[in-house]
C-alpha cells in the first residue's frame, strides 16, 4: 500500500482511506469491525468518520459510526496504528436540533463537538479534525455555480480557526482540515492562519470522481502549491461508476435503491457518462470500479482516496485499486469521455 504525506506534517497516510458513513445504518457493528480488521491487514492506516454519521443523518442514529470506531479501538487495542479523522458539523438548512440545538462553527460548538466525538471514539486525541462544510452558504454539495447571499450572523472563519487552534494546543487534535470548501474558503483559512499565527490546515476533503472533476478547475493547483492535499470522497459517485446501476438496474439493498434522497449522480447526463466509463473499462478488461478509483489514485493533488463499502467483497475490490496502474490508452479514453460529458454531476 502506497503512503503519502498528510500536508506539511510528518504523518504518512495510506493512499486508500477507509470511509465509514454506512456503519450504524446499512452496516452493523460486527460488519464495521470486520471491515476495519480487513483494511488494517491490507495496509490501510487511515480511517475517516464524522459526528453526523451514519447517513442519511437521523437523530436516533447520529454518532453510531464514531461509536463503531471506538468499539474497534477498545476491542483491538490498535489506536496507535491508525490515523483517525473525524469532522464537526456546521450550520445546515436541515432541522438538526439533536446536534447541540443546531450545529454551528463557533468556539463553543466546536469545543463541545470534539469532546463528544472523543467520548464516542474512545480515544483521547484525533489525528485530523475537519470542518465538515462551511458556515456560509456557498457552492458545495452538488452546486457548481456561486450565487452570493448576504448573511449577517455568520461565524467568521477566524473564530472557527481560533477554536481549532485551541484544540491543537490542548492536545485533543493533532492537525486540522476542511471539507466541501471553495478556493476562497481554502485561501481564507491559510491567510488567517498566517496572519494570526494559528494552526494551518493540512487537507481538504471534497468530492472527486470521473463524473465530478470540478476540483481540478480552481483547487488542484492550490492543493499542490499550498501543500493542502485532497482527501477525495465519493470516488465511485455513489457506485454509479461500478456498473451496478447499468440499464436502470436497482439492486436490492443498494444505496440508490434504498434511499431516494441520493440523486446527485443520477441525472440523464451522469447516467450516460457512467455507462461510457463502464464500457471503456470492460473494453480493456478492467473492473469499472477499480478503473474509476485508480484514476483518482493517480492524481498528483490527491493525498488519499476515501472508499466505502457495505460488504467485504466490495472492500477488497476497492482497496486493490491501489495496485492498478492505468495505461495511456485507458487514460486517453477517459479524457475523451470527459470532453463529451464534462462534470455531468457536480
Amino acid at each position: 500500500m502506497e503512503h503519502r504525506k498528510l500536508g506539511n506534517t510528518d504523518i504518512d497516510v495510506s493512499l486508500i482511506c477507509l470511509g465509514t458513513m454506512t456503519w450504524g445504518e446499512q452496516n452493523t457493528l460486527d460488519e464495521a469491525l470486520e471491515q476495519m480488521d480487513y483494511a488494517l491487514a491490507e495496509g490501510v492506516n487511515f480511517f475517516d468518520t464524522a459526528e453526523m454519521y451514519p447517513v442519511p443523518p437521523k437523530a436516533e442514529t447520529q454518532g453510531r459510526t464514531e461509536e463503531c470506531v471506538g468499539e474497534w479501538f477498545a476491542r483491538r487495542g490498535q489506536r496507535d496504528k491508525i490515523i483517525l479523522a473525524t469532522k464537526v458539523s456546521g450550520r445546515s438548512s436541515a432541522d438538526w436540533k439533536h446536534l447541540r440545538g443546531g450545529p454551528r462553527l463557533s468556539r463553543e460548538h466546536i469545543h463541545q463537538a470534539v469532546r463528544d466525538s472523543l467520548k464516542r471514539l474512545q480515544t483521547d486525541y484525533i489525528d485530523l479534525y475537519q470542518v465538515h462544510w462551511p458556515e456560509r452558504v456557498t457552492n458545495y454539495f452538488g452546486q457548481l455555480g456561486y450565487e452570493h447571499k448576504t448573511e449577517d450572523d455568520l461565524v467568521p472563519i477566524a473564530e472557527t480557526l481560533s477554536a481549532l487552534d485551541e484544540l491543537v494546543k490542548e492536545g485533543l487534535v493533532r492537525h486540522i482540515g476542511i471539507s466541501n470548501e471553495t478556493p476562497w474558503g481554502l485561501m481564507e483559512y491559510l491567510r488567517v492562519a498566517k496572519q494570526d499565527n494559528k494552526a494551518r490546515i493540512v487537507s481538504i476533503q471534497n468530492p472527486y470522481n470521473l463524473l465530478n472533476r470540478s476540483f481540478e478547475v480552481g483547487l488542484a493547483e492550490m492543493a499542490i502549491r499550498e501543500n493542502v492535499g485532497l482527501l477525495a470522497y465519493s470516488p465511485l459517485a455513489m457506485a454509479m461508476l461500478t456498473g451496478k446501476y447499468m440499464n436502470g438496474a436497482k439492486p436490492a439493498g443498494a444505496r440508490l435503491t434504498v434511499y431516494e434522497r441520493f440523486q446527485r449522480y443520477t441525472g440523464p447526463l451522469a447516467v450516460a457518462a457512467s455507462e461510457a466509463y463502464v464500457n471503456l473499462a470492460r473494453e480493456h478488461g478492467l473492473d469499472p470500479g477499480q478503473m474509476a478509483l485508480a484514476y483518482v489514485n493517480s492524481r498528483e493533488f490527491v493525498t488519499s482516496n476515501i472508499i466505502g463499502a457495505t460488504n467485504l467483497e466490495q472492500l477488497k475490490l476497492n482497496i486493490d485499486s491501489a495496485k492498478l496502474s492505468l495505461s495511456e490508452e485507458v487514460l486517453e479514453g477517459i479524457e475523451a469521455i470527459h470532453k463529451q460529458y464534462c462534470n455531468p454531476a457536480p
